[in-house]
């Protein structure tokens, strides 16, 4: 069974930093884009990166210069470093692992971060 385990969410004031991780199941890890979203309270899950595996990225222009997404093939995980945090990135974040051409889509449980003003 695929699972996605994200770590590293919290409380933190604005300006601040936090490093989320995601710990991938997956026997080809190597050929998922993996993205992270997040879901602010009342509103769509929303993306804010992804990365392919030859290590392209991508970024939502409201996180563009701010955060940063990240993949180790080797130790099945993709992360995701947040600079200069800002209240409205207050949500639940989730890891994604995605097998493009295919049904293969796989979500973790999600991870609270909560910016302070």
């Amino acid at each position: 069974q695929v699972q996605l385990v994200e770590s590293g969410g919290g409380l933190v004031q604005s300006g601040g930093s936090l490093r989320l991780s995601c710990s991938a199941s997956l026997n080809i890890f190597g050929a998922f884009v993996m993205g992270w979203y997040r879901q602010a309270p009342g509103k769509q899950r929303e993306l804010v990166a992804t990365i392919t595996p030859s290590g392209r990225t991508s970024y939502a222009d409201s996180v563009k210069d701010r955060f940063t997404i990240s993949r180790d093939n080797a130790k099945k995980t993709t992360g995701l470093q947040m600079n200069n945090l800002k209240p409205e990135d207050t949500a639940v974040y989730f890891c994604n692992a995605n097998l493009v051409s295919s049904a293969h889509n796989f979500w973790g449980q999600g991870a609270q971060v909560t910016v302070s003003s």
